[in-house]
């Protein structure tokens, strides 16, 4: 009966159904106070296998806060007009290039045109009307499914992409009228954080509606090798799936509300929390500062809290080893000592207490800001 019961006591599995949960707690807990919110225990634990990173451009690596830099209307049309256009197109748009126009406009106290008929166009641009008159309102491929020639102002574009700016087209009843062009710079530490992911061997890729040579800047800035320009909010969501096919574990980070459907696509998706609330929820991972360190952070604390489990697990697993076979007597035969219930009792309490210790040895974890 003695036997039988110290086997009872020092089988309970206490250390192991604490071992697993605790650290997550812990793991979820630290996260927080670097402000990055986890959903979930297994969002926490799938980033570590996370292979390659996906960003989106504006909001994500830039600013997220355009500002107008250039406004060029071709023969036979004026600044204040173009922008006046270009206002009251996009009033009705939340895009961050939208936002910079119309603020431009209110700079300069020029009252947005009444547009009526506000259509916005994914992954292009904006359409309207004006008295009658069609007006289209976006980027370069825009202009080439509408057959709308921009030769005259191509020059200048491309000369503002390879700076890593956005220009937008404005055309009127399928005529040219001009350009705006829109600067978002990197943010500051951008660059560092990207160094952060690739020191851990990861595959680092840019996606961008953008053109081509503003895609290839701002990746050049960054330290990005791998970019796609010129790419549809629905095609973010099939670039995912064309790296999940390949096997990759893929993060996506985005800001917008055009992202949302490749966040929840995602193997895990990480909103900054100065974006919208769409992309908020629909990620695993939210940001609340606006730094792409909290990705890497988010990462090392997914490496750590997992790693953590692992001991937590040996130790209990270790501890059930060794404890059962002498509680059961193996000792008898050679000793003729058996286990007192009451020691079995304070050893299955230690052990528990062992893998709590352990699991808060999370909270003097440091992701470290500059080194992987």
């Amino acid at each position: 009966m003695v036997t039988a019961i110290t086997v009872l006591v020092i089988a309970c599995p206490c250390a192991l159904g604490l071992a697993t949960p605790i650290s997550i707690m812990v793991g979820i807990g630290k996260a927080a106070e670097q402000g990055i919110l986890i959903r979930s225990g297994e969002a926490l634990q799938r980033a570590r296998k996370v292979t390659t990173v996906v960003f989106d451009k504006t909001g994500t690596v830039t600013e997220g806060q355009p500002r107008v830099t250039a406004i060029e209307p071709v023969s036979g049309w004026e600044a204040s007009t173009l922008l006046g256009l270009a206002a009251g197109l996009e009033t009705g748009s939340e895009h961050a290039l939208a936002e910079a126009i119309v603020a431009e406009a209110r700079e300069r106290a020029i009252d947005p045109a009444r547009v009526t008929g506000f259509e916005a166009l994914a992954g292009y641009g904006v359409e309207g009307e004006l008295d009658g008159r069609k007006l289209l309102l976006g980027n370069a491929a825009l202009m080439r499914t509408r057959a709308i020639d921009v030769g005259a102002l191509l020059p200048r574009y491309e000369t503002h992409a390879g700076k890593g700016q956005s220009s937008v087209f404005l055309a009127v009843d399928e005529v040219l009228a001009g350009m705006v062009t829109i600067a978002d710079p990197v943010k500051a530490d951008s660059a560092a954080a990207i160094a952060r992911l690739k020191s851990r061997g990861l595959r680092l890729v840019l996606l961008t509606g953008d053109a081509r040579a503003t895609a290839r800047a701002v990746a050049q800035a960054v330290g990005i090798e791998e970019y796609h320009a010129e790419v549809l909010p629905d095609g973010k969501a099939a670039h995912v799936a064309a790296l999940q096919a390949e096997g990759e574990v893929v993060a996506m980070v985005g800001d917008g509300i055009n992202d949302a459907p490749v966040l929840a696509r995602a193997d895990v998706g990480f909103a900054l929390g100065t974006g919208t609330d769409v992309a908020i929820e629909s990620a695993d991972v939210t940001l609340m500062g606006g730094s792409l360190h909290g990705v890497a952070d988010a990462i090392a604390i997914s490496h750590a809290t997992v790693r953590n489990i692992w001991q937590n697990l040996f130790g209990a697993l270790v501890y059930n080893s060794l404890g059962i076979p002498i509680a059961a007597g193996a000792l008898y035969p050679l000793t003729g000592m058996l286990l007192n219930p009451m020691i079995a009792g304070a050893a299955m309490a230690l052990s528990s207490v062992t893998v709590v210790s352990n699991a808060n040895r999370l909270r003097r974890f440091k992701p470290g800001r500059g080194a992987a």
